[in-house]
């Protein structure tokens, strides 16, 4: 079983923003951890948020994983947890923002057995505040990258 922890953060919404992402594991005994994050000059909370679901359901190896995401995104908990985005999907996605996202999303949720679990933001959970930690600093760093899916819709 892989947990992940999640965090988007923008500033000025839209402004620069970045994500944060811990992946944890114990196999035979060992624990195992991962950090990712990038920055971004213009992009949304929201994006950010989701991007850092997707990049940590992309980093797992094998198809068929049992995931435990940690989000203190409602819209993304929500979405998933409550089927919105299959609503969404067959719909076309019409009148939704993200859609880019969401349309990278699905196919890699799909590959594994994910249950997401929303956390309070800002509440003193560790690796929520790391991840947020990991988001800001991505999003203030040098070299921020172009976030194509917002800056050219």
């Amino acid at each position: 079983m892989i947990t992940i922890y999640t965090d988007g953060a923008a500033k000025g919404n839209p402004g620069p923003g970045g994500y944060g992402t811990v992946l944890m594991a114990k196999v035979d005994g060992k624990a195992y951890r991962k950090e990712l994050s990038e920055g971004f000059r213009k992009t949304t909370n929201n994006r950010m948020e989701l991007l850092a679901v997707i990049k940590g359901l992309e980093a797992l190896k094998k198809n068929g994983t049992t995931v435990t995401i940690y989000s203190d995104s409602k819209y993304v908990v929500d979405a998933v947890e409550k089927g919105w985005i299959w609503g969404w999907q067959k719909k076309g996605f019409k009148n939704k923002a993200n859609v880019d996202l969401w349309q990278r999303f699905i196919p890699i949720f799909k590959k594994h057995k994910v249950k997401f679990i929303w956390v309070k933001g800002h509440a003193g959970n560790i690796e929520n505040e790391r991840c947020d930690e990991l988001a800001v600093c991505a999003a203030e760093g040098a070299n921020l990258k172009i976030d194509t899916g917002y800056e050219n819709q």
